[in-house]
């Protein structure tokens, strides 16, 4: 069985994870910090905007796929998913620029985890 709004969302999510890691291999050339941060607060930074979105991911694309299978809304899903996608993107230029991207990713991140976990537990005792 193909899931579409998974599979597009693992997609995009996979494209961020890219931008993210170029972004600090570009710092690691720029700043000649082959190992580790080198003590390098841009690159610390840079560095854990790609860590935490790999924390986080995950657990979304999979609560999304389970959500997905247990025929839960599709647009509501999609909707979910598309916001939780902008607002990595938000904490990524957040963590390494303007705090207010960073807060905005932090909300969506925490909210999208919730609602999803949420509605999971809820189609599995509604069918």
């Amino acid at each position: 069985m193909i899931l579409p709004i998974s599979l597009a969302a693992a997609g995009a999510a996979a494209l961020i994870n890219f931008w993210l890691a170029m972004r600090v291999a570009r710092l690691r050339g720029r700043h000649d910090v082959m190992i580790g941060d080198g003590g390098n607060h841009e690159m610390i930074a840079a560095m854990r905007a790609q860590a935490n979105f790999v924390e986080y991911t995950p657990f979304v694309l999979i609560m999304a796929a389970l959500v997905e299978l247990a025929k839960g809304s599709s647009l509501l899903l999609a909707t979910v998913l598309g916001v939780y996608l902008i607002g990595r993107i938000a904490h990524g230029v957040g963590m390494t620029g303007d705090v207010r991207g960073r807060m905005v990713g932090t909300a969506t991140t925490m909210l999208t985890l919730l609602g999803l976990a949420l509605y999971a537990i809820f189609l599995s005792y509604s069918g």
